[in-house]
């Protein structure tokens, strides 16, 4: 199953974003999406089962990095994708983390990241409107004011 987001209305922010180096660009955007979505994961930790290991939810966090599972997975899905930044939010190496989820023969499915998901996506799109908006601003700022020391260095 798919789920397609559209974000509308960030045209002035990408404006901002082309002034920046790909760095200083990709480590704004990393930075907001992380901040935009640690809700969203705080979210689905308290909705994730209690079971007798409880490694589910404290395995829940967000980032760029995935298991080597998850990567060699994600690689495959994703092949011809060249997305110029991505995060992710769920639970880490617990092998037992699907299951809960959507369930298999043995057990009946457990959502938590995706009732949190569905509880939280508008949210979500907001905070990260927002969020945007400001890294972009202070890298921007930033990196004004390197380039105004690194002129001031070469004229003196």
């Amino acid at each position: 199953m798919s789920v397609t987001v559209s974000v509308t209305g960030l045209r002035e922010l990408e404006a901002q974003l082309a002034k920046l180096s790909k760095a200083a660009g990709k480590a704004a955007l990393r930075r907001a999406l992380k901040t935009a979505a640690q809700p969203l994961a705080d979210l689905a930790e308290s909705k994730a089962p209690v079971g007798d290991t409880h490694t589910l939810a404290p395995s829940i966090t967000v980032g760029t990095r995935l298991s080597r599972r998850q990567a060699k997975r994600h690689r495959r899905m994703f092949r011809d994708d060249r997305a110029s930044v991505e995060m992710f939010v769920g639970a880490g190496p617990p092998p037992s983390a699907h299951n809960q989820e959507f369930g298999n023969i043995h057990m009946a499915a457990q959502p938590f990241l995706r009732p949190a998901w569905d509880e939280d996506r508008e949210a979500l799109l907001d905070r990260l409107k927002g969020e945007l908006r400001t890294e972009i601003q202070k890298a921007v700022i930033r990196a004004k004011k390197r380039a105004a020391r690194a002129a001031a260095r070469a004229r003196g």
